[in-house]
């Protein structure tokens, strides 16, 4: 598969080392993230995020680990990170060589002709980060190397007095102990907490760029100075195994994933080497749900939790486009399990919460997706058992159900009312909607249009007339053409709702473009994607809003309450982009492979910008020029 490799252009001060970063996952909602040249830039980064419950209990364990080589008596620091008191920074990417991402990251070090390589791995289904230096030295000298440790949850610092207990086989600190395994030997130092971590890129964004964690001991390695390649290893786990861990066990484990990543690429089917190593970034995202007892998907890293609409508009791109079958049904059946009068879960529970049904669009996407999965694999058997959930699910949506969710006497489905957001542009700022969708949005009766026409052709699976679906589809057709369709300026409208938003420009329309059932004519879905491409239409993906609406924002950042008035508001997004190509393909269908072609060779080139191998959130609306928002 493709690998990345860069050098030392790319880490010349903090600000352009903090560009790009790794993500690693376990499959299980945890994560490891740093910068390329070692460092977090983020509160959320983090050497282990741990999932003590699957997948969104999640604790910030080991910030990172701060390495030191001691020769001739000198120390010279391999860490990096910054300090809100700049003097205090610790720049040890001074001595970075070179970075690559393969498989793994690798870092390459040099000191006074000293070779380290460096490589972190994190084990699937388990909560174990792993680093593994190969040093070759012609001095004696020690290699040493302090985690940093916060031991808190998620999105939260350390607590006042928070105690660290350490021995030489784990690590306790606030209700959780961290096994860890090494073949150095443990030096107890005076306990450092420091509180004035500075995260640049969170301060960027309006977060809080302000960190804490604690040191308090040291792995030193002993550096025999004859040249040859010595391995230094430490292995940080909530599993109680870490024993198991040595030199030949981790080269073992390396190997064995490397290989584990080439499967996935080759179970794609994909030939494509982009493609390929996007199959294997998809794969990140399935995650086992405790709560559920079955599969779900990360919305994204390292902010985002598994969220229905998120899930539903990814599981295709996620499980059918790797071949991941099974994976799809399992996370098909979670949702149908919490079917409730008609709705999926947006949330999922927690310990003893229930379930959150606050969207419009995913109990309708389901539908789309178990088409597509019957489509993939020819599978009638879980289409029979399906069906008695998606016939529910259209029963619910006529009769009407939560979150003022009702099929209006023209066929429509109308959706929200008060301070309910419910399709997938959901901002809220106490009493502000600054994107507010009440009434019928355009892509949900897409979205519904789609789902009779699926019910229509599978209906005979199950021994069942279909026709009554299809009726009810003429109907949503006629009216959809008559309300939404805007003949002078050739694009749909974004909602009807009688307001001044009922004919804002926004991406929303591509969705009615790109679902296997059609209800706009060649023509019209011509002209439209012609507007969409002149107005909307970025390499990195786009316009939630056209330029010209007096509401654009053309930049994301700043407060929490600034950032959420953008968000919907211009703010350029890549997941749309998944429906602007298909759109593109179902109504220029010479000429669109072409342009699909070019769009994605462009596409590739953000790969390389923000964390590498994954596609952004969210990009500023004016001109995409770096990754902002959830950065996975």
């Amino acid at each position: 598969m493709d690998r990345i490799r860069l050098n030392a252009s790319e880490w010349m001060d903090f600000r352009s080392g903090e560009k790009k970063c790794f993500l690693l996952t376990n499959g299980l909602g945890g994560y490891c993230s740093l910068t390329v040249m070692g460092n977090a830039a983020r509160n959320d980064q983090a050497l282990l995020m741990g999932a003590l419950k699957a997948p969104t209990v999640r604790e910030h364990l080991i910030s990172n680990v701060w390495e030191t080589l001691e020769v001739d008596g000198e120390e010279t620091e391999l860490f990096s990170q910054e300090f809100v008191n700049r003097t205090q920074n610790v720049e040890g990417f001074r001595f970075l060589e070179g970075f690559e991402m393969g498989s793994l990251p690798v870092w390459f070090y040099r000191v006074k002709g000293i070779e380290i390589e460096k490589t972190i791995g994190m084990v699937q289904g388990e909560n174990t980060v792993l680093v593994r230096y190969r040093v070759r030295s012609g001095k004696k000298g020690s290699f040493s190397v302090r985690p940093v440790m916060r031991f808190a949850a998620k999105g939260e610092q350390l607590q006042e007095g928070q105690d660290f207990a350490v021995d030489r086989k784990c690590i306790a600190s606030n209700g959780v102990i961290l096994s860890y395994g090494t073949n150095g030997e443990l030096q107890m130092e005076k306990e450092r907490i420091w509180r004035d971590l500075f995260f640049e890129q969170d301060a960027r964004d309006g977060r809080d760029g302000i960190g804490s964690a604690v040191v308090n001991h040291r792995i030193r390695f002993e550096m025999t100075g004859d040249g040859r390649e010595q391995v230094f290893f430490v292995v940080y786990s909530l599993a109680d195994d870490v024993d198991k861990w040595d030199e030949e066990r981790i080269a073992l484990w390396i190997e064995e994933e490397e290989k584990r990543q080439e499967m996935i690429a080759e179970k794609s089917g994909i030939s494509d080497p982009v493609g390929k190593r996007l199959a294997v970034s998809a794969s990140q995202y399935i995650t086992e749900r405790a709560s559920t007892g079955g599969k779900s998907i990360m919305a994204g890293f390292p902010y985002f939790a598994d969220w229905g609409r998120d899930t539903m508009i990814s599981l295709p791109g996620c499980t059918l486009a790797i071949g991941e079958y099974e994976e799809c049904k399992s996370i098909l059946r979670t949702f149908m399990a919490y079917t409730k009068e008609g709705l999926m879960p947006n949330l999922f529970p927690e310990g003893d919460a229930l379930p959150m049904y606050n969207t419009v669009d995913a109990a309708l996407l389901f539908l789309d997706v178990v088409y597509e999965y019957y489509l993939e694999t020819g599978d009638v058997e879980f289409v029979r058992e399906a069906f008695p959930v998606m016939e529910d699910i259209v029963f619910w949506y006529q009769k009407g159900t939560d979150f003022h969710i009702k099929m209006d006497s023209d066929g429509l489905i109308m959706a929200g009312g008060g301070l309910e957001q419910v399709t997938w542009m959901d901002v809220r700022i106490d009493k502000e909607l600054p994107t507010p969708r009440h009434g019928k949005p355009v892509e949900i009766n897409a979205y519904w249009y789609n789902g009779l026409r699926i019910l229509e052709e599978l209906a005979p699976f199950v021994g069942k007339d279909g026709s009554a679906y299809g009726k009810l589809a003429e109907q949503v057709k006629k009216s959809f053409l008559e309300k939404f369709w805007m003949e002078e300026e050739g694009y749909l409208k974004d909602v009807l709702n009688g307001t001044y938003e009922e004919k804002q420009f926004r991406c929303n329309q591509v969705f009615v473009l790109a679902l296997p059932f059609q209800m706009v004519s060649q023509k019209q879905g011509q002209r439209i994607l012609q507007e969409v491409k002149e107005k909307l239409y970025t390499t990195a993906g786009l316009r939630s809003l056209e330029m010209e609406d007096p509401a654009f924002h053309p930049w994301i950042g700043g407060s929490q309450p600034e950032r959420d008035r953008a968000y919907h508001q211009g703010t350029v997004w890549g997941f749309p982009l998944g429906a602007y190509f298909r759109a593109v393909l179902n109504y220029f269908p010479k000429e669109g492979k072409q342009e699909v072609r070019r769009g994605l060779d462009r596409l590739a080139s953000w790969m390389q910008e923000g964390c590498l191998f994954h596609l952004a959130e969210i990009y500023d609306g004016a001109a995409p020029v770096m990754s902002k928002g959830c950065y996975a």
